[in-house]
């Protein structure tokens, strides 16, 4: 591509959509009462189990911190194993750390790149106590053979919908599948909260161990207390932590969900310009999707077969970010990290997952896109093909 046809700014990988009813929607929080604490939290935390269909809704101050709350609700600790992919950001099995257990990952299915239920089977132990199901890019792990197995072992699900809100499975939503479901509202996800996250979830139990979590281990509940001095009274029942999330991020999530059903629907507008301009370039693999999966699309995400481009994937890496397109790569199969090496853990534990990795790269996907900007790419490629 010659200097002259280059793009002027870069074209990020993905980016948070806002608008003039978000920004009021901030502003007038931070003229009220309330910029923490307050009634916007359960208002957003209604909002979201609304739209997937759930009893109930806890936010978080991150997805990360959402998911180390499912950890101890979960109840893992010291000794359990929790089954899950290599192929996710990292959070997805340091959660499991945080609780003193041990991630052991199963490999991936080679077509959709999510965790393979087979190898989930061929993980278990008498020490898998969960299994943490992630949907790689917005299309749903196939959670009904996933429910299969946890039920005839009596594991717990989670479900990591980071990449996947608004997406569904056999025609239901992601966060009605698992026993607890997280969703992330980081800028480049479908809807922002600044950070964020939430767990979703129809057992009360869960709720309300996640409630007391995300704030000290603390809980003002009369129902919950051991004994009551008086209307100041709370009590700290276990160790937690300050998970909160503000007021002013769920004011700006609240707003943001108005908008979600628009932002999906324009990523999959943009995703069928891709397949159809990509489609012929020997030795790009395109992402497939399961039969019954309805992706949400939150990255889009091929393949450069090596044998087939006179370029290495960091050479094509290199030369896309040159001309202002802000690819990335998702992701470093998590056990490869020198921390978890350090642990144990090595390289050739998940074939499928490795290969993947040696040739993925990710192209910009995000509701502002125009299809001018999705040409521009396609046309990087073909140069390099």
């Amino acid at each position: 591509m010659s200097e002259h046809g280059k793009r002027d700014t870069l074209l990020p990988y993905g980016k948070q959509w806002l608008d003039e009813a978000d920004i009021e929607a901030v502003v007038q929080v931070l003229k009220g009462d309330f910029i923490t604490q307050g009634p916007a939290i359960e208002m957003f935390e209604q909002k979201v189990a609304d739209y997937v269909g759930t009893c109930y809704g806890v936010a978080f101050s991150n997805g990360t911190a959402a998911l180390h709350g499912a950890c101890f609700a979960a109840g893992i600790e010291a000794g359990d194993e929790v089954i899950t992919t290599p192929l996710t950001f990292l959070a997805s099995s340091n959660c499991v750390l945080y609780q003193g257990g041990t991630p052991v990952f199963a490999d991936i299915d080679p077509v959709t790149y999510n965790i393979d239920p087979k190898q989930i089977e061929e993980k278990l132990t008498p020490q898998t106590t969960a299994i943490i199901a992630v949907d790689f890019s917005g299309q749903p792990a196939e959670m009904d053979r996933i429910q299969a197995i946890a039920r005839q072992h009596s594991l717990i699900t989670i479900e990591d919908a980071a990449h996947s809100l608004g997406a569904d499975y056999q025609g239901r939503k992601v966060g009605i599948w698992a026993d607890m479901t997280m969703f992330s509202f980081h800028p480049v996800k479908h809807i922002t909260t600044g950070e964020g996250g939430m767990i979703v979830t129809n057992d009360e139990a869960f709720y309300r161990k996640l409630l007391r979590f995300r704030s000290h281990g603390m809980t003002r509940d009369p129902q919950e207390l051991t004994r009551n001095e008086g209307p100041w009274y709370y009590e700290m029942q276990e160790l937690g932590y300050n998970y909160r999330m503000t007021d002013i991020q769920a004011a700006l999530g609240i707003s943001q969900m108005d908008k979600l059903d628009r932002f999906i629907a324009r990523r999959r507008e943009l995703v069928e310009i891709y397949n159809r301009e990509l489609a012929d370039i020997p030795g790009l693999v395109l992402p497939k999707q399961h039969a019954e999966a309805n992706s949400s699309w939150h990255l889009y995400v091929v393949r450069f077969l090596p044998e087939h481009f006179q370029y290495s994937r960091k050479e094509i890496f290199e030369q896309l970010r040159a001309w202002n397109i802000g690819v990335n790569v998702h992701y470093i199969p998590v056990y490869l990290q020198p921390y978890y090496e350090d642990l144990g853990y090595k390289k050739g534990l998940c074939p499928n997952a490795e290969k993947y990795y040696e040739s993925c790269i990710t192209l910009p996907l995000f509701p502002g896109m125009k299809d001018e900007d999705v040409l521009y790419v396609v046309r990087a490629i073909k140069e390099l093909a």
